[in-house]
C-alpha cells in the first residue's frame, strides 16, 4: 500500500465482506479526509450484511461508528484544524428541503447517509466526509469512549422524542448494545424505575450490572405482565431496540393505557400493530430515526461526566485486515460492541 492507495473494507455480497485496495479518493471542497482510529461495527451492518436491513443492501462501503484524525481539508472548510481527533455525524441531509428547515435533518427527504449505501464509509484506512458533520471528540476522551459517542446518540434522540421521562417507569426491550446504551440514556434522564427484558440470560445479566433494576426473560409467554409486576404499574414508555412482532406486540402490553412505545430497533419485516388498541386506549406509538446534532452534544456530555461503561460495552477489537472476523463476531451474538482499528492503533 503507497500513500495514493487505501484499504477499504465493502460487503460486496450476501454474506461476503473482503478488505480491498484502491485509490485514496479526491477531497472536495467541503469535505475532510480522515484517517481511521477506530469504527464500530453496528447492528444495522451485521443487518445489512446478511442483506436483511430494508435499505441497505451489499455492495455497500460500511462504517459509520467512526473515530478518526483529521488529515487534510477541502478548499472552503473552516473551523477543523489538521490533527484533530473527529467522528462523524453520518446523516448527509441536503439542508433545504421541509425537514431539514423545520429541525429534522435526520429524516431529511433527500438524505444520504455516511457507511450505510453512500459512496464513502469509515471502515478504511483514509476516507471522506463533508466537513461540517464532524464533531471534535474532547481533549479527556479515549477512543473507546469517543467510539461510542455516535451508538450513545440513538438512543438519547429516542428519550427525546419520547418527551420528560424523569420519574417514569421504563421498559427496554432488548440487552444488546442500543439496549444498554438506552438504560444508560433513561438513567441519565431520570426514570424513575428500569425493567429490561432479552432472551439471553448473560445478556439480561449484563444489564443488572449496568443498573437496571430488574430484568425479565422475553421469551416467557407473559412477558408483559411480568414486566409490568416488575415496574409495580404500567409502563409510561417502552423502547423497544429489537422491533420484530413479538416485541412490539408485548410493549404495546406493557404501557396498556396512556403511554409511549418508542421503535428505536431497525425493523426488517412488516409488522402489524393492533389499531384499535393504540386508538381506544389512547397508545401512542413512535418511531426514532437516528439523531440530530444536539444528541450528539448531549452524548459527549454524559460519557464525559461516567454516565457509559465504555469498558464494559467495548468487548472485542480487531485490525482493519481482519473485519472478516470483527463481523462474525458481532453477529455471534456473544459481544455488546466490536471495534475495528486502524494502521498502527492500539486500544489501551
Amino acid at each position: 500500500m503507497s500513500e495514493s492507495t487505501r484499504r477499504r473494507v465493502i460487503v460486496s455480497a450476501p454474506g461476503q465482506v473482503d478488505v480491498v485496495i484502491e485509490a485514496v479518493p479526491e477531497v472536495r471542497a467541503d469535505e475532510a479526509l480522515v484517517s481511521l482510529q477506530v469504527a464500530g461495527v453496528c447492528g444495522s451492518d451485521i443487518h445489512g450484511m446478511h442483506g436483511t436491513h430494508p435499505t441497505m443492501k451489499p455492495p455497500y462501503y460500511p462504517g459509520h461508528e467512526v473515530v478518526g484524525v483529521v488529515e487534510a481539508l477541502g478548499a472552503d472548510v473552516t473551523g477543523l484544524a489538521i490533527g484533530q481527533l473527529v467522528t462523524p455525524e453520518p446523516p448527509l441531509p441536503c439542508g433545504h428541503c421541509k425537514m431539514c428547515t423545520t429541525g429534522r435533518s435526520n429524516i431529511c427527504e433527500n438524505l444520504e447517509f455516511f457507511g450505510c449505501g453512500f459512496r464513502e464509509g469509515g471502515m478504511a484506512d483514509l476516507f471522506t466526509v463533508r466537513a461540517d458533520r464532524l464533531h471534535v471528540v474532547p481533549e479527556g476522551f479515549d477512543l473507546r469512549m469517543a467510539s461510542l459517542i455516535e451508538p450513545f446518540s440513538t438512543p438519547l434522540h429516542a428519550v427525546r422524542l419520547a418527551g420528560d421521562i424523569a420519574g417514569k417507569a421504563v421498559a427496554i426491550i432488548g440487552c444488546g448494545t442500543i439496549g444498554l446504551l438506552m438504560l444508560a440514556a433513561a438513567r441519565a434522564k431520570g426514570a424513575r424505575r428500569i425493567v429490561m427484558t432479552d432472551v439471553l440470560e448473560a445478556k439480561r445479566q449484563g444489564a443488572l450490572e449496568l443498573g437496571a433494576d430488574a430484568v425479565v426473560d422475553s421469551a416467557a409467554p407473559d412477558v408483559a405482565a411480568l414486566v409490568r409486576a416488575e415496574l409495580g404499574e404500567s409502563a409510561d414508555v417502552v423502547f423497544d431496540c429489537v422491533s420484530i412482532q413479538p416485541t412490539v406486540t408485548s410493549a404495546i402490553e406493557m404501557v396498556q393505557r396512556g403511554g409511549t412505545v418508542v421503535i428505536v430497533g431497525v425493523p426488517s419485516k412488516p409488522i402489524e400493530v393492533p389499531a384499535f388498541i393504540l386508538q381506544d386506549r389512547q397508545v401512542r406509538l413512535q418511531g426514532a430515526a437516528t439523531y440530530l446534532s444536539e444528541d450528539y452534544a448531549d452524548a459527549i456530555a454524559i460519557i464525559a461526566a461516567g454516565g457509559v461503561d465504555a469498558g464494559h460495552m467495548i468487548t472485542a477489537s480487531f485490525p482493519l485486515e481482519q473485519t472478516p472476523a470483527a463481523f462474525a463476531a458481532a453477529a455471534g451474538g456473544d459481544q455488546i460492541k466490536v471495534l475495528l482499528t486502524g494502521a498502527g492503533v492500539e486500544l489501551d
